[in-house]
């Protein structure tokens, strides 16, 4: 098993619960709106970290990581970025590139609004953490913790999907 944390949305914003949230986790992922170098930066050192920048992030983030990962996890084709809506809500831009790309995952943030929706349509799972961070209109801050089974395919290689709870926005 290939074992992710997911996280978006933390604005600059590091909880110190994360080591603990992360140990067991192979890779952790990042859906944007990282705010600071330092939050990827101690991500990164606990397990290697893939990230995509977000609207808010500045040029600093923006050298490091792109707009868009697509990538491999197991037999999975992963398609990783900030803005994209979701289920059948898509951007007109994403919409016509899920059709070019045909990911069997999905994954955004920028909404602060956690969603774990199958695109029978597409075939794909999408996915959104929800917002990790402090700033933002999400009452609780959340993020997802998952399993990738590296035999199987399709939607069903994810399994042990668990939303975590990290508190109330603005509690510490």
């Amino acid at each position: 098993m290939i074992h992710i944390g997911l996280l978006s949305d933390t604005h600059g914003y590091f909880d110190q619960r994360l080591p603990e949230i992360f140990h067991s986790c192979n890779e952790i992922w990042h859906a944007g709106d990282i705010g600071t170098l330092e939050v990827a930066q101690k991500l990164a050192a606990l397990k290697p970290l893939r990230a995509v920048y977000g609207n808010i992030d500045g040029s600093l983030i923006r050298e490091q990581f792109p707009q868009h990962q697509i990538f491999t996890c197991g037999k999975l084709k992963i398609w990783m970025t900030h803005i994209g809506g979701y289920p059948p809500r898509y951007t007109a831009t994403i919409k016509k590139q899920l059709d070019d790309i045909q990911p069997d995952v999905f994954i955004c943030g920028h909404s602060h609004i956690l969603r774990v929706i199958p695109d029978k349509q597409r075939n794909l799972l999408h996915l959104n953490p929800g917002a990790a961070g402090q700033e933002g209109f999400h009452s609780v801050r959340t993020l997802l913790r998952f399993a990738i089974n590296p035999e199987q395919t399709g939607i069903s290689a994810i399994v042990q999907l668990q939303v975590i709870e990290l508190g109330k926005r603005g509690q510490i």
